[in-house]
Order: structure tokens, then sequence, then C-alpha cells
């Protein structure tokens, strides 16, 4: 596959940049990632108007009424190579970078980034500020996983290729990273290191003392993220999409 053909076939979702397996363990595409890195190495830098410089191969995409995608004006930029899907609401300013997947219903709100190779689900809730990392390098390293119905609160970064699992909610603010640890509340355990962010969970952020005595002394203290509970219907219902708004 050419990357001409690449760039298409991940528009319209054909291929991915990750894949889940029969598991529901999430893994790199490395030869599609090795394909998105052969689209720069084939591209020259060009000028656009407004006074951008690019490569002349991944100028912005638009989208037309019958895609069904609801993009407002005012800044925002979705590059060649990403998918999204019909019943997707782009609010301005936001940006869509190559390589990311964004499943149908889902809102991604003023000022969020869905980085490189992302993968977005189904009904997902982006709110405004959300920072999705993206991953081009290393090749082999996975990107960050957002499944269907998951809400992110306003101001989240998520980064490193952590997965959010089905149906979880991060309060506004929650950082996650590969290095960040996630304290179980509700069961009494710290994920391992790695391990996704489980179905329905509910996440505030945290803190915890600094890991050595000096640090300790003077009071420190280290970012961390708290399941506090699982959903339920109270929960359900304080979350419930606007489907006007799809």
């Amino acid at each position: 596959m050419n990357w001409q053909e690449l760039l298409k076939n991940l528009e319209n979702g054909s291929v991915r940049a990750a894949n889940q397996d029969e598991n529901g363990n999430w893994h790199a595409n490395i030869e599609v990632k090795k394909g998105i890195l052969d689209v720069f190495k084939n591209g020259t830098n060009t000028e656009f108007p407004g006074g951008f410089v690019d490569k002349d191969n991944l100028a912005v995409r638009g989208f037309s009424a019958e895609e069904g995608v609801r993009m407002v004006p005012g800044g925002t930029s979705v590059r060649p190579g990403a998918y999204v899907a019909s019943g997707t609401v782009i609010m301005p300013p936001a940006y869509v970078n190559i390589g990311a997947y964004i499943d149908s219903g889902t809102m991604v709100d003023s000022h969020a980034l869905v980085g490189s190779c992302a993968q977005i689900g189904k009904n997902v809730h982006l709110s405004a500020a959300v920072q999705i990392g993206g991953v081009l390098e290393p090749v082999g390293a996975s990107p960050v996983v957002i499944e269907d119905d998951a809400f992110i609160g306003a101001g989240c970064v998520i980064v490193e290729g952590v997965v959010v699992k089905k149906g979880a909610v991060l309060a506004p603010g929650v950082r996650l990273s590969a290095t960040i640890p996630v304290y179980d509340c509700v069961n009494e355990r710290v994920l391992e290191k790695g391990e996704p962010i489980p179905e329905n969970a509910i996440v505030i952020p945290g803190s915890r003392p600094a890991s050595n005595q000096w640090g300790r002394e003077q009071g420190l203290s280290m970012s961390c993220a708290l399941i506090v509970k699982y959903r339920d219907e109270q929960s359900d219902a304080s979350l419930e999409l606007e489907e006007a708004l799809r």
C-alpha cells in the first residue's frame, strides 16, 4: 500500500493505527505508523493561504454535509489521514492530527487536541481543553485509546499510550501518563503500570507524598489519580449525552 492509498484508507476507517485483539487489548499497527511516516517523507514544504507552511500532501481536510460531520467554523483543523465518523461534532478551535480515529456520536469540544494515531470510540465526550497525546515515534509505541461512552472532563491530559476503557469518567483536570499512579479506592489497590483505566470508573485528580524523605520533610506531594467510585444510575443520568447536539 502506497502512502496515497494509506491516507484514503485511514480517512474511510478501513485501516487504523491501533487495533483491539480478541481479549480487548490494544496494539499499535506498526505498518500503518510506518506508512504515515512515509507521508511526511514524500511531502515537500509549501506555502498555504494565510501564511501557513506544511507538507504539500497534508493540506487540511474539509467535509461535506453528506458526510454527517459537523465542524463548526472558527479555527479547527483536521489533518488528512484522520477518520471522523458521521455524527461527530468538532467545536472551534480544535485539532485532529493524522492517523487519529474518531467514532460516531463523539463531541470534540473547544481547544481540544486529538493527537496523531489516537483512537476515540463512539459517544465519547472530550470536554474543553482536553489534550489527547499523539504518537508517531517510536514507531512501536501504542497510542492513547479512549473507548466507547467515556466522558473526559475539561482540561484532562492523557498521554503515553494510556487506555481508558468503556464508560469511564475523568473529572476535570485529571492527568494520566505511563508514570502517574492510579489508586482504586473502591477495590483498595494500585493499578499496575500500563493497566487500563477500568470500565465505568470515575476518576478524580489526587496527590500523594513525595517519594523521598527530603521531599516529605518539605511537605511536597506528587500527582496521582484516584478512582473514587464506579458509575451507577445517578452518575449515568448526570452524564447523559444530548442527541440534539449530534
